[in-house]
């Protein structure tokens, strides 16, 4: 039977990197979604709805709201240095966004296992919530840092 990874003291460890990595996504750049916190279960980010970034009606397209919602869940997920991506998301969205809104995104592990995670994501405008999405992220057997196994 394969050793136990200490995936607190892998995340503590290796937590620049890992930092690094997940911060990195160029998708996720290129909306200006900033990663403003990093933590072993939690993790927030942050966009400033742009005017190229509204449907017809002039409110903040949903997949822009998604687009940021997805990428905190990401990177909860892979917070312990192990690769994963979703498998399965259900947003709820409740209220419009505005261009110059700032949005924030907080993703929540409620509960994580060997092969799945899941998280709970409220995008919030101020205190207000404006979307949630639940989410499971399917986790692979490979880790992104060094481990001992290896």
């Amino acid at each position: 039977m394969p050793k136990r990874i200490d995936e607190q003291a892998l995340h503590q460890q290796y937590y620049a990197e890992i930092r690094d990595k997940v911060a990195s996504d160029p998708y996720a750049k290129s909306l200006g979604i900033r990663l403003t916190k990093f933590e072993e279960t939690l993790a927030e980010a942050e966009l400033v709805v742009q005017d190229h970034m509204v449907n017809a009606y002039g409110t903040a397209h949903g997949a822009v709201i998604y687009a940021l919602a997805d990428h905190v869940m990401s990177v909860a997920s892979n917070a312990h240095g192990k690769a994963s991506v979703g498998l399965s998301t259900n947003a709820q969205f409740i209220q419009a966004a505005k261009p110059g809104d700032l949005l924030t995104a907080r993703a929540i592990e409620t509960k994580r296992n060997f092969r799945v995670g899941f998280y709970r994501v409220d995008v919030l405008r101020g205190d207000e919530i404006i979307a949630t999405v639940d989410g499971v992220a399917y986790r692979k057997d490979q880790y992104f840092v060094e481990t001992e196994e290896e």
